[in-house]
């Protein structure tokens, strides 16, 4: 028997909302309805404890400080505030960025602009894997390099790179470095200090917490980062970020971090086993099957499967009753093949023939059984009827 239809497997574009995270929201929502920023009444003082106490959750479970976090609409607006918020304070220095090629589309967009503004911009090509290496960074670094931005886990192939020894790369010149690690928080661990970077960007929907609610590490220790605002309008957060802040999507975010850190180790089997039987119910059912990313370093909930003679667009269209993807949510209404795939190697036919799959908290055994089922059927049917014509 099936399991309830359809199946979501597109865990990596967004999570669905742990009712624990939505229990500790609507209270919020309710009764502490107040301004975080009105500083004259009860309503305000309320709302703004609550910040504080979420603030000092998030930060404590990423190793962060409470003012060293910055709430943004997302990872795509803490991304931005980060390099373009950075680079002002940088040009004195230099006017030069080492950035990877496979990068999310909101780490690309930024330093492109920073290229249109003068910038020269050093693009690193991952390697078949798709990591970014120490040795990339220390090879393209100038006396003029100021900024590098690499991300810590890649969102359609779910490889890690190593931050934190790139870092040390970065800390020895005294180059700011940023790091996208949007898909890795919440899901494996994360601690600002053992990275080692200057700049952190994560969001909440990604680890089952609320849409519409991110965060932006800034380091304030040691060695700490300046920032021109991006969004101004009455000096919010410290100037860094106006805009009244939604309490109840802080709580919620915090809450779902919370949940996350908790369960991680467990959670981290389960993604795990799911992953491994999906690909092995795949690879012992169709010949032509490529896995990309790391096979050592790599997301336990990712699977990025290449599938030969086959169409990506028809065999997700073929297959209404599973929700996976082709790459990432954020670049669907781009004709183009995946940037990443092709930063990895693969051909645009090869890029266009590839799925991802991400797998979630909420998936099951059985889920994923039928999943894999339904993807060798449609993948064999797909290829008769090409060899048919």
């Amino acid at each position: 028997m099936p399991p309830p239809l359809p199946v979501y497997l597109d865990n990596n574009s967004t999570t669905r909302v742990d009712p624990r995270v939505v229990a500790a929201m609507l209270p919020v929502f309710e009764s502490v309805y107040g301004n975080a920023a009105s500083t004259s009444h009860s309503f305000g003082w309320a709302a703004a404890e609550l910040v504080e106490e979420s603030l000092a959750t998030i930060a404590g479970l990423v190793g962060a400080e409470p003012r060293e976090i910055v709430i943004t609409s997302g990872a795509t607006e803490a991304i931005n505030l980060a390099i373009k918020g950075v680079a002002p304070g940088l040009e004195k220095r230099g006017r030069h960025c080492i950035a990877s090629l496979a990068e999310h589309k909101a780490g690309i967009d930024p330093v492109k602009r920073l290229a249109r503004q003068g910038w020269d911009v050093t693009w690193l090509v991952p390697d078949g894997c798709g990591m970014i290496t120490p040795e990339q960074v220390i090879d393209a670094v100038r006396p003029d390099t100021v900024l590098v931005s690499v991300m810590l886990a890649n969102n359609e192939t779910g490889t890690i790179s190593p931050i934190g020894a790139i870092s040390k790369v970065c800390q020895g010149k005294s180059i700011v470095l940023h790091t996208d690690a949007t898909q890795a928080v919440g899901k494996i661990p994360v601690d600002v200090n053992e990275l080692g970077a200057d700049l952190v960007s994560f969001s909440a929907h990604k680890f089952y917490g609320p849409k519409g609610i991110g965060g932006l590490f800034v380091r304030r220790r040691e060695r700490p980062i300046r920032l021109i605002a991006q969004i101004e309008g009455g000096g919010h957060q410290k100037g860094l970020r106006s805009g009244t802040l939604p309490v109840p999507l802080i709580v919620g975010m915090a809450r779902a971090l919370a949940i996350s850190i908790e369960s991680q180790p467990q959670e981290l089997k389960h993604l795990q086993e799911l992953r491994n039987l999906l690909e092995q119910l795949v690879l012992q059912n169709l010949k032509g099957v490529t896995v990309n990313g790391s096979p050592e370093h790599r997301l336990p909930n990712t699977s990025s499967l290449t599938f030969d003679g086959v169409a990506g667009e028809a065999l997700m269209l073929a297959m209404k009753d599973v929700a996976v993807s082709s790459g990432s949510a954020c670049s669907a209404a781009d004709p183009e093949p995946s940037h990443v795939l092709r930063a990895i190697g693969l051909t645009d036919d090869m890029a266009r023939s590839t799925l991802r799959f991400s797998l979630g908290r909420f998936n099951t055994p059985d889920e994923v059984e039928f999943a894999a089922g339904r993807v060798v059927e449609t993948v064999k049917n797909l290829r008769n009827l090409r060899n048919l014509v």
